[in-house]
């Protein structure tokens, strides 16, 4: 991730892209080499070097320490998905961003394919019935993804982009039931359920189920299936396939202008230009809540119910990357 948007952001004539720090120098190394900067030690002395903006794009279990500097510097700070691998962290630094008033963005790119605002124009005046995700997926070439304590396991990891597409086509899930088959991917160490399903209640009466998996050795499908009254749509970062009265019909997408859209909503905040940020700290930790839910009924085999929550409050150049 820290390699995808140090492309994107060196690409924009109004970003320097001035320092990266890694617990893996060698990372770091190979990133400024590519697209300049230099590398620093640790957080605090890439702090010290005054940057604009910093990116934080550390694995699940590493969230945590480097919000904290960042916002006790009080730097805008867009920070990679998932935001932590627990919820307790999570909280946290939602906490203390809404008391800091920082600038913040979270990494759900699909917020930013054209093809949903067609879905939203859509469902407008015909409220979802039903609602199906999926991530049918491989397992990553990270050793640290196959556990569950580093990853939070595909649900949590993966399927949150589904997910956080399910809260804003669908409204916000109440109650969820998830089955995990107990049986892990075949990597060493592993102990993540390779499949795991769910069944969603939503705050409108609508229901929804959601499929994530890491048995294949290709990404199979991920997306989104919604069922209105006379309308059906489905929903992938390749595009939105729609069927009604008149017939089907497909809308393609752009996935990569959606990357990049992300980005530059961002910097547009931080300079003060713009304000499309869509997924602030406190918004992608009600999809964090609702990807832990399905994981923890999953392991545990009971109903979780959530809390409807409530509003999120929150939401330049030489922008460092935290690779």
């Amino acid at each position: 991730m820290a390699q995808r948007h140090a492309r994107v952001l060196s690409g924009f004539d109004d970003v320097e892209l001035i320092g990266v720090t890694d617990v893996a120098p060698e990372a770091a190394s190979a990133l400024t080499a590519q697209h300049g900067g230099q590398v620093y030690r640790d957080v605090t002395e890439l702090l010290a070097a005054a940057p604009d903006a910093v990116y934080v794009c550390v694995p699940p279990f590493a969230h945590g320490p480097t919000e904290e500097a960042v916002i006790e510097a009080g730097v805008p700070m867009f920070v990679e998905k998932p935001v932590a691998v627990d919820l307790g962290t999570a909280e946290r630094i939602a906490d203390l961003v809404a008391r800091s008033g920082l600038r913040t963005a979270v990494g759900h790119h699909w917020r930013y394919l054209g093809v949903l605002d067609q879905a939203r124009d859509l469902l407008a005046d015909r409220p979802v019935r039903m609602i199906s995700g999926a991530w049918l997926d491989k397992v990553p070439p990270v050793a640290w993804w196959s556990r569950r304590d580093r990853s939070g396991g595909p649900v949590v990891e993966q399927a949150a982009h589904v997910l956080d597409l399910i809260r804003v086509l669908a409204g916000e899930v109440t109650e969820v039931t998830a089955y995990g088959n107990g049986t892990p991917p075949p990597v060493d160490g592993a102990d993540i359920d390779s499949v795991t399903t769910a069944a969603l209640r939503f705050a409108d009466g609508a229901v929804g189920t959601l499929s994530a998996a890491c048995v294949l050795g290709w990404k199979h499908r991920a997306g989104l299936e919604i069922l209105a009254d006379g309308l059906a749509l489905s929903l992938t970062e390749d595009g939105l396939t729609i069927r009604d009265a008149d017939g089907e019909r497909h809308v393609p997408a752009d996935p990569e202008a959606a990357r990049i859209a992300v980005d530059r909503a961002f910097v547009d905040a931080v300079r003060g230009i713009g304000d499309d940020v869509r997924v602030p700290y406190a918004e992608a930790l009600a999809t964090q809540r609702l990807a832990l839910a399905v994981a923890d009924s999953a392991r545990t085999g009971t109903t979780v119910r959530l809390a409807t929550p409530t509003a999120p409050a929150a939401i330049s150049t030489g922008v460092t990357v935290d690779a």
